[in-house]
């Protein structure tokens, strides 16, 4: 069941995925490798913090250690 409307402040992986114009996956990596946490839900039902997605979002990202950089042309 989906929450009709999260509290106030907060929001499900869905919305938190529009809002940082990502994918759901995307939310539940960043949980994942830490960059943001949930503050509260159930396990399969999180709510996050709006202010902690907009973090997560602009955060600086791990990189792996064998993944390509960027190059020029």
């Amino acid at each position: 069941m989906e929450y009709q409307q999260p509290p106030i402040g907060t929001l499900t992986t869905r919305l938190a995925a529009l809002s940082a114009d990502v994918a759901p996956a995307t939310i539940r990596d960043w949980v994942r490798r830490g960059l943001l946490a949930r503050c509260g839900g159930t396990p399969k039902r999180p709510l996050y913090r709006v202010a902690d997605v907009e973090a997560a979002r602009y955060a600086a990202k791990p990189t792996r250690n064998n993944q390509r950089a960027a190059t020029a042309a």
